[in-house]
């Protein structure tokens, strides 16, 4: 039997995330390497939540970095911005954990539900339940960054704030290190789209974090170019701190 619609929707991403999860370690135990294992692995996610999408939600919309795009969603009240393998470079590299897959919902011009599985966590975090966030250790600020490429303004604000760069793979990943603890903000600005930071974004805010663009303004989903290259997830405590300090350190690579 089908999930009805509503409600549902939360538990229907989760259902989602997990499975594609399941898939995608299934997919790492062979024997496959570097792209091969990859492209594998974006295949497999991609075409269990494609699957299981035309069988839960028929009617409903689809963005997805592993699938074409199409002009329909742009007048649908329901979308799903999905990831099926965020991290991709972490994932091919075993037995890194720090990848994961992301399934969110918007409808009428809102992020409403969203789930992010780490399958090599064995762990998947949803709106239906969402996480409760730590109180906070003594300690300077902990700012999640990419292990390979970091921005060079985060280094300039992490400088200025006296903070920590605490290195990892995958936004999702990055984001999830917020709610559980592990990081104060994950600041980043170019080279993302909406499925990269949607799921991830709309478990954010149902933690109690805080969610915008580098210069505060709302994140918004679904527009005809996906391209979103920049976000903050943090904490509410430093969230003016930090945007304050961005706007004195602009960076270039933001468009």
């Amino acid at each position: 039997m089908t999930m009805g619609p509503g409600g549902d929707d939360a538990r229907l991403s989760r259902t989602l995330a997990h499975a594609a999860g399941l898939a995608l370690l299934d997919v790492r135990t062979g024997h496959a390497e570097g792209k091969e294992l990859k492209d594998k692995g974006d295949a497999r996610a991609q075409a269990v939540l494609s699957s299981l999408l035309d069988y839960h939600r028929p009617g409903d919309a689809v963005l997805s970095e592993e699938a074409a795009d199409s002009a329909a969603r742009l007048t649908a009240g329901r979308v799903w911005i999905i990831d099926p393998l965020d991290g991709t470079r972490e994932f091919s590299e075993r037995p890194r954990t720090d990848w994961a897959v992301h399934v969110a919902f918007w409808e009428a011009g809102e992020l409403a539900e969203g789930a992010i599985a780490l399958p090599a966590r064995d762990v998947t975090y949803g709106t239906d339940d969402p996480p409760v966030v730590p109180a906070r250790a003594e300690g300077p600020i902990r700012l999640a960054v990419s292990r390979s490429r970091p921005p060079a303004f985060v280094t300039q604000v992490a400088e200025e704030l006296g903070a920590e760069l605490v290195p990892m793979g995958s936004a999702g990943v990055k984001c999830a290190s917020v709610w559980l603890g592990e990081a104060d903000a994950y600041l980043h600005a170019g080279g993302q789209f909406e499925w990269d930071s949607a799921a991830p974004v709309a478990v954010a805010r149902a933690a109690g974090l805080h969610t915008s663009r580098i210069d505060g303004s709302p994140l918004v989903y679904n527009r005809p170019d996906p391209k979103l290259p920049d976000l903050l997830v943090c904490r509410t405590e430093f969230a003016d701190t930090i945007l304050a300090a961005v706007a004195r350190h602009t960076p270039a690579e933001v468009s």
